[in-house]
């Protein structure tokens, strides 16, 4: 494939018809069902879905087909179904993810930023879903025109956009059965919703970690009570539910008690991990806002704390009055939400399970534990590579990026990975993306490095090619 003329439409495609189409989309406030509990009646996921679907539409691949599927009572998602070029149709089907909802808004954007105004501002495109994920659709269209013009072949590609992934993606087995007999086989796997530790390299994801959320409410009292007439007979029930966590957690160093939900580290993994580890020695404790320390100073065991291991942190919280409405009151009852962190191996059945028992059985005090919201969602481990991938990988790393390419861990869940990883388990996977380690997802001032989001799309563009001739 002619790699000039590629550079050229990838280029070319971002700065006249990718931006100015991802800025509208970035403009509509497509929340994730789980922060817009009346999204069916808002449309906004139905609108960003139309206005992916009008712009790829308006690209005229050959022969591509696009379709909005929506099953009764859940999310919608697009479906865009590229013939393979002449040649490659035996190598069966290249599926490309990636997703349209978005986080809250959240408070706090910088002065003339904000989540649904895009702002192009030194390379960057801010704001809510530009990086995270709303660009993947328009790189993986661009990566496909790339290869048409370049003169390079691709299997049968698929480009599945769905509108719930911030949310769990709790629609998503119902859709891969439905589509199932539609999609055929899987063998390779394109998820733009990634990233690394910079932005000179193509980062590849080799592990995702699974997910519990809960929420936890231990009640004491009937009713609340004046704390001068009940405390000292009736326990706090913020202590009650702390030494509960206190069985699962350890307070001073952050481990998980619970065997079902540690791991045995990969030597292929751990490898890996200490390469990227060594890098950049002392930049894990940059890359965030911390004040204080992290937790630790090796940087391995910091990589490692955040990509194997299993941690648990307390997100929500109920039955607090704000401080200045703080009365001298025993309360009735204290909700947390708990949201655990799994290995990406680890079963997150079995996990939640035991994290269930243990803060049901032998409750101190007796007092009534109640569970809700209940959720686990598994981890995910790359195949090895097949010999092509890594051959294409190796040469795209110094075509298009000039450096080697790095394998890593990512601490997130995407949960889609899990699933196509049971269903299609000799397909390859490619999962990476334009996300940096300050491009502010979920918080404020998100943004996308236009430059970074060219070059990914470059690279994906090529092992279209190689898969197709592989």
């Amino acid at each position: 494939m002619e790699q000039k003329t590629v550079r050229e439409t990838v280029v070319s495609g971002w700065t006249n018809d990718v931006l100015p189409s991802l800025s509208g989309l970035v403009e509509i406030p497509a929340l994730s069902p789980a922060f817009d509990s009346d999204w069916a009646s808002t449309g906004h996921l139905k609108a960003a879905i139309e206005h992916v679907r009008e712009w790829i539409a308006a690209r005229e691949i050959p022969g591509a087909t696009l379709e909005v599927v929506q099953l009764e009572g859940r999310t919608p998602v697009l479906l865009v179904d590229v013939p393979a070029t002449p040649g490659a149709e035996g190598k069966g089907t290249v599926l490309m993810y990636g997703h349209l909802d978005k986080q809250p808004p959240v408070g706090g954007w910088s002065e003339g930023l904000g989540p649904w105004t895009p702002v192009i501002r030194d390379g960057r495109l801010y704001g809510r879903g530009a990086v995270d994920d709303g660009y993947a659709g328009y790189a993986a269209t661009t990566a496909l025109q790339a290869v048409h013009a370049g003169g390079g072949e691709h299997a049968r590609a698929v480009i599945l956009l769905e509108t719930a992934e911030e949310s769990g993606s709790p629609d998503l087995p119902a859709y891969m059965e439905h589509l199932k007999a539609r999609l055929g086989k899987v063998t390779l796997v394109v998820c733009l919703d990634a990233g690394g530790s910079d932005y000179e390299r193509l980062w590849l994801v080799n592990s995702l970690r699974g997910m519990l959320h809960l929420n936890v409410t231990v009640r004491v009292l009937e009713s609340a009570q004046h704390s001068g007439m009940a405390s000292g007979i009736v326990a706090s029930s913020f202590r009650v539910l702390r030494q509960l966590i206190d069985r699962i957690e350890n307070a001073e160093t952050g481990e998980i008690k619970l065997e079902e939900l540690n791991v045995q580290i990969p030597a292929e993994r751990l490898e890996q991990a200490k390469a990227v580890a060594g890098m950049r020695p002392g930049a894990f404790k940059t890359l965030l806002p911390v004040v204080g320390e992290t937790v630790s100073d090796d940087d391995l065991e910091l990589l490692l704390s955040n990509t194997w291991r299993p941690t648990l942190s307390i997100i929500g919280a109920e039955g607090f009055p704000l401080p200045p409405q703080a009365g001298n009151v025993l309360r009735d009852k204290t909700t947390l939400t708990l949201s655990f962190r799994l290995p990406p191996t680890a079963d997150a059945a079995v996990a939640i399970e035991a994290v269930k028992k243990i803060l049901t059985t032998d409750v101190p005090y007796s007092a009534k534990v109640e569970l809700g919201d209940v959720q686990a969602e598994n981890g995910w481990n790359a195949p090895a590579e097949a010999p092509w991938l890594s051959s294409a990988l190796e040469r795209i790393a110094g075509e298009v990026f000039g450096a080697p390419h790095r394998s890593s861990g990512m601490g997130g869940s995407i949960p889609f990975m899990g699933l196509l990883g049971d269903q299609y388990p000799d397909a390859q996977f490619l999962v990476t993306g334009a996300c940096g380690p300050d491009s502010n997802i979920h918080v404020p001032d998100e943004w996308l490095n236009i430059d970074f989001a060219q070059q990914v799309t470059e690279a994906v563009a090529h092992l279209l090619d190689a898969h197709g001739r592989s």
